[in-house]
């Protein structure tokens, strides 16, 4: 299989990163000795069932909700993004669903959105660049029609409403762009090279106009400084990415080449670690991911992302896709963008 022309990419990276989630939802805080234990071989895990999906799906959710709002009411900028995905974040921290360990960072985050009037940079947690901001943020690539800066001020803000470390910004719109490339066709192997150019180009580069004054909640001279600290840290494991490719192990736990995704710069690098040694075996894929000793549902939830935005629905058997916990929202949503 290749990435095709008319593929579904949107339905297949949304129901991707939910199968990946639903799969790496039971094995989360295992090391792999008690994954293999309790799974088998991870080349034959099953998808659960029922098949529930944990926070990083309905958050996933809640952000392609909003965006589709904000797109319906005109061009998409700051202003017109923030308020929708904001109402919808406390929607869900205020949810009886939301009981699916959820990350401390939106939760905090999240209470303090609900006050009216307070402005979301307040809200924001500038110490944390946890893997929540980039395991939602697949929708920014997924809607048609932004421009560049308009993807990538998106998935910044969006990161920003929770997670205010600048690694955290930097990993969103990075994620945001490989599904981008992926469901575009770009070819897997020169992806992280790809990767690596586009941190470069943006290393300096603060999105004012989307971030406003963030940058001042930390301890950084300029808003320039703040930002190039979140693109040093992608960049450094990216390289490590990179290296990991050159001599592929694909039975050995991936958190030992990339690390285990707590941070939001490593789920992106271990994702797609977990994506590219399986480009043609989707399942195989999302099996590595959740077979690790990292935050497996995140891992599994982004690789899921990834190979669905290139190979498009038809990844994904309906045995599995049938099965997951919020298939109809996920399937009307990826509809939608897919037309």
């Amino acid at each position: 299989m290749t990435g095709i022309k008319g593929k579904n990419a949107a339905t297949g990276a949304l129901i991707g990163l939910a199968l990946g989630d639903a799969l790496g939802f039971p094995t989360e805080f295992n090391d792999v000795p008690s994954i293999l234990a309790k799974c088998g071989p991870w080349r034959q895990m099953a998808l659960p069932k029922p098949a529930f999906v944990t926070d990083d799906t309905q958050m996933t959710l809640a952000l392609g909700r909003g965006l589709r709002t904000a797109m319906d009411r005109g061009v998409l900028g700051p202003g017109r993004l923030e308020r929708p995905v904001r109402e919808e974040f406390v929607d869900w921290y205020q949810s009886p669903e939301n009981n699916r360990a959820p990350g401390n960072t939106c939760l905090v985050a999240c209470s303090l959105l609900k006050a009216e009037g307070r402005a979301w940079q307040d809200a924001s947690q500038v110490g944390s660049k946890g893997c929540g901001a980039n395991m939602r943020v697949a929708p920014v690539g997924l809607a048609p029609g932004l421009s560049d800066e308009q993807r990538a001020g998106a998935a910044q803000l969006q990161a920003a409403l929770t997670h205010g470390h600048p690694t955290a910004l930097a990993a969103s719109d990075l994620t945001a762009h490989a599904v981008r490339l992926l469901a575009q066709g770009a070819e897997p192997t020169g992806l992280v090279g790809l990767l690596r150019s586009y941190a470069y180009d943006n290393r300096t580069r603060y999105h004012h106009t989307w971030l406003g004054d963030l940058w001042t909640r930390a301890q950084d001279p300029s808003p320039e400084h703040f930002i190039a600290r979140g693109w040093d840290d992608c960049l450094a494991v990216l390289a490590r990415l990179q290296e990991a490719l050159r001599e592929p192990s694909p039975e050995t736990d991936p958190c030992l080449a990339t690390g285990e995704g707590w941070i939001a710069e490593e789920a992106l690098a271990t994702g797609l670690l977990c994506f590219l040694l399986f480009v043609d075996e989707p399942l195989t894929a999302l099996r590595r991911a959740a077979c690790s000793s990292g935050d497996s549902d995140s891992l599994a939830c982004l690789a899921g992302a990834f190979a669905g935005a290139y190979l498009g629905a038809a990844a994904w058997p309906a045995e599995w896709a049938d099965r997951i916990e919020y298939h109809g929202e996920l399937t009307a949503l990826g509809a939608l963008w897919d037309m």
